[in-house]
């Protein structure tokens, strides 16, 4: 008999979790809520609750839309959008989470006390949600990097703040950090402040371990979770036999035809049941 195991820590984040408990029950009692972009990186997430009556806008959306209640997912709001918000009459419902909420806040408040002498160095991913939430705390003056190679639009003479997106690996970090060190000018001043969340990071030295212990290795992940692409990629450098998959359809038979034992994971964008589903299908194929 093939042993199919799901693994206990995949799954939500409690900012999403908290996101979607917010949606979820503003909609018990109204015909229509609006969210300011997918819930989640995940399409089967937002189909569900779609079908719920939670209707996904663009912020050109937000720009014309009057008198109506918006959630705002996890990832966290430049200021602008409050703005707009609060000229429109749209009430907000806010499932920023509260790790980028405080994030935000201490951007902000560099920003504010040190203004243009101190360049704000943000480590993340360009045009991502929580990142382009983390620029409008500066009027849009942060300087995104991706990786090392975008670190030449820094002006090593200056002063640097280095902050982190909640959701990149701290290995990623901690690289950034050392060319920084190399590169500032004696004359300059370079801090860096770890931003990471630990309940995402802490997950990749589990998912090791989890892994190699299976034959195959599904993964559970939407097309659009940065997060999902980062531990996928931790899961297939433990165990080669790891497969990456949104839906139980995309499932090859196989895949996991002469597995013994199989291991179920995904990201923090990743609802249970989704994985649950995969379980079963597996388990209809291997029977």
């Amino acid at each position: 008999m093939v042993d199919i195991e799901i693994d206990k820590e995949s799954g939500f984040c409690f900012g999403v979790v908290t996101a979607i408990r917010k949606a979820e029950e503003e909609l018990v009692g109204s015909d229509c809520l609006y969210c300011l972009g997918d819930i989640v990186h995940n399409s089967a997430e937002v189909e569900r609750l779609r079908d719920k009556g939670l209707v996904t806008i663009t912020h050109g959306d937000l720009s014309g839309l009057r008198n109506a209640k918006v959630l705002l997912r996890a990832h966290g709001e430049p200021p602008e959008t409050y703005r707009i918000a609060r000229d429109n009459g749209i009430e907000i419902i806010d499932a920023t989470c509260p790790v980028v909420l405080r994030l935000q806040q201490r951007i902000k408040a560099q920003y504010d006390s040190h203004g243009d002498s101190c360049q704000i160095v943000i480590y993340g991913k360009i045009g991502h949600a929580e990142v382009n939430g983390l620029v409008g705390q500066t009027a849009g003056k942060a300087i995104v990097v991706e990786d090392p190679g975008d670190l030449d639009k820094i002006d090593y003479n200056r002063d640097i703040a280095l902050y982190s997106q909640t959701t990149k690996s701290l290995e990623g970090f901690r690289a950034i950090i050392e060319i920084l060190q190399k590169r500032i000018s004696p004359d300059a001043r370079f801090e860096y402040f770890d931003t990471i969340c630990r309940q995402v990071a802490n997950r990749v030295g589990h998912l090791r371990t989890f892994v190699r212990g299976k034959d195959v290795i599904l993964f559970v992940a939407g097309a659009k979770s940065s997060n999902g692409k980062v531990l996928f990629n931790h899961c297939r450098a433990e165990n080669p036999r790891t497969y990456l998959l949104g839906t139980p359809e995309e499932l090859q038979a196989d895949w996991i035809s002469d597995a013994c034992s199989i291991g179920i994971c995904g990201a923090t964008s990743t609802p249970r049941w989704l994985m649950e589903q995969i379980a079963d299908k597996a388990a209809q194929i291997v029977s």
